[in-house]
């Protein structure tokens, strides 16, 4: 077995990510700390082709070198905004008929692996704070909560994991469809 090179992968140009079809799936990152989480969090969102990333609160916006480390380019390719308030942004999406889940650990979470989206239907995926989590008033605004199963010692997922595993799940739950 070879492995491929990069020039053998058949990847979109930016253009051509910017005209695909993009999975119905918006990311809101709120209050993110890490530049490195946030990189890495455009590069899943390019991976499986996100619609769209919303910045909130203290999560820092490219172009910054930090980012882009981890990034690798996907600031360019996915489209991305920021709001300061994470809050407005979620009742903002639910007007819109986004049904918006925040990843959290939270009293009558659906496990990930027992989530079942729509087709048709737009979702929001509300990840949070490195240390924090995703806020109350956030967590409640929502439609729902989605938990991803763990079953060892620690308490949680770093957030670009915890993303890049939700956004694998959907992605392939969504292609199903």
């Amino acid at each position: 077995m070879r492995k491929l090179k990069n020039s053998e992968l058949n990847r979109l140009g930016v253009e051509e990510f910017k005209n695909a079809e993009k999975m119905p799936v918006i990311v809101v990152l709120d209050n993110i700390r890490s530049l490195n989480n946030i990189g890495s969090v455009f590069r899943s969102s390019d991976a499986f082709l996100v619609k769209e990333i919303v910045l909130c609160g203290i999560t820092a916006t490219p172009p910054h070198k930090d980012i882009h480390k981890t990034a690798l380019g996907a600031t360019e390719s996915v489209d991305w905004s920021y709001r300061e308030d994470c809050l407005e942004v979620v009742n903002d999406l639910k007007e819109q008929g986004v049904v918006t889940l925040a990843v959290e650990q939270a009293e009558n979470a659906v496990m990930l692996d027992a989530f079942s989206p729509e087709a048709g239907k737009t979702y929001a995926l509300v990840f949070g704070n490195e240390v924090k989590g995703v806020q109350q008033k956030v967590v409640s605004a929502c439609d729902g909560v989605i938990e991803i199963p763990q079953h060892g010692t620690k308490h949680s997922l770093n957030i670009s994991v915890s993303a890049g595993v939700v956004l694998w799940d959907l992605f392939a739950k969504l292609k199903a469809l």
